[in-house]
This record gives structure tokens, sequence and C-alpha cells, in this order.
């Protein structure tokens, strides 16, 4: 209801009747007009929402009560688990293929009734009747609701949103374990590298033991050799 010079409020209300954590995002063609709070937010899954719409004073009355004001309310899973401060603009982004439910509400102003002044008829009141007003049938802004567009994002888009993150995870998954196996074939691979090449300086080590010590060996031998053939020439030459 809207009365001239003072702030006029509604309540709007959401129902998330699903199993997935639903965010929501409020837009509205004259902002500087209306104030929403909260704006955005997150719906728990079989949970409910309400945010408050608070039109500024107005010093007149609009022709008719008519206004062409209208908000649009976007919808979309988002992750398990998510917290209202971690919704971004991007969440709402259709960029990347991202199911966006959107529904629309035109603004409706409905005047406060008037109780007519009871009036005195041969010393006894005569009081009026006064009749409630007619239903609106379009959806106003001024009156509480549930709103269709959260409650009713489509199965199949979720479904599928749903398969291709699974596919996206066996993928991951896959590589995973693949990249797992080639680390360990790699560990295996440099330790048994490892393993090698102690085991040829080892080789090594022993080899050049083995020619040392038979170095030392056969030097005096070979010396030993050479005396007697020069011992046996000298006595050949001086004893003819």
């Amino acid at each position: 209801m809207v009365e001239l010079k003072k702030q006029s409020s509604c309540s709007v209300h959401l129902v998330n009747k699903t199993d997935d954590y639903v965010a929501f995002k409020v837009k509205t063609t004259s902002p500087k007009r209306y104030c929403v709070r909260p704006n955005t937010g997150v719906i728990l899954p079989r949970s409910t929402c309400d945010f408050t719409v608070t039109m500024q004073a107005q010093k007149a009355a609009p022709p008719d009560m008519q206004l062409r004001d209208k908000f649009l309310v976007q919808s979309t899973v988002v992750s398990y688990g998510t917290m209202d401060e971690e919704i971004m603009p991007s969440s709402f982004s259709k960029a990347n293929g991202r199911y966006i439910e959107e529904n629309k509400m035109r603004v409706i102003l409905v005047s406060p009734p008037h109780f007519p002044v009871p009036q005195p008829i041969n010393g006894a009141l005569k009081q009026e009747p006064v009749y409630e007003a007619p239903n609106l049938k379009e959806t106003p802004v001024s009156t509480n609701q549930e709103m269709n567009g959260v409650e009713n994002l489509h199965p199949f888009h979720v479904a599928k949103d749903v398969e291709d993150l699974k596919l996206k995870l066996n993928v991951l998954e896959v590589k995973l374990n693949e990249a797992e196996n080639t680390v360990t074939r790699l560990k295996e691979e440099n330790g048994a590298a490892i393993q090698e090449r102690e085991k040829l300086q080892q080789e090594i080590i022993l080899f050049r033991r083995k020619c040392m010590a038979g170095t030392q060996v056969g030097f005096p031998f070979l010396f030993l050799v050479f005396m007697t053939i020069v011992g046996v020439a000298l006595g050949y030459l001086l004893h003819p």
C-alpha cells in the first residue's frame, strides 16, 4: 500500500523446493526509487528466504496509480555450501553456458482503504459497508508471493549440469591416477639408476685397488728377471 510522503515497504517470499543451493539476485528498472534488502543471497535446500522492497516517499500519486517500474529476479544453482558473501556478479553470467532462471514482476500500487465516518441517524450510528479490494491477478511487488522461478528450476538443466560435473570429475580422477603412476615409475627408475651408479662406483674402486696391488707385486718380479738376464749376459762376456 502506498501513502503520499511516506515510505512504503513490501516483502517477497522465495521458496527453494530443490535439494540444491540456489543463489538469487534482484534487479529493478528504477534503482533510485526502490531499495531492496537483501538484493542477493543463497537459499538453502528445502528452505525459504524473504527480501524487502522499500519505495521512497512520493510527493504526488502517479496517474491512475500506475507505474512502469519492473523487477527482475534471477536464480541459479550454486555449489554446495556457498555462502551469501561468496555470491559474485559473475555467478549470474550466461557467458559460460550457465542456466539462469529469470522472473519479471510489475509494480502495482494499492491505495490504503478509506473507512467512512459513521453518521448518526435517528440517534443511532449507521456504518456503511466496507468492501475488500479485489485480488489482483498479476503478481504485484506489494504482496507476499512464492517465486516459482526458484522452485521450478528445470530438472533437465540441473541433471545435465550434474552429469557434466561427473564426467569432468572422472576425467580428472583418471589424469590424477596417471600422474601418480608416472611419479611412482620415475621414482623407481631414479632409485634403480642411483643403485646402478653406486654399483659401478664400487666396481671402479675395486678395479683400481686390484691394479695398484698387481703393480706393486709385479714390479719386483720383473726387476729380478731383468737383473738375472743382465747377470747371465755379463757372466757370459767375462768368462768366454
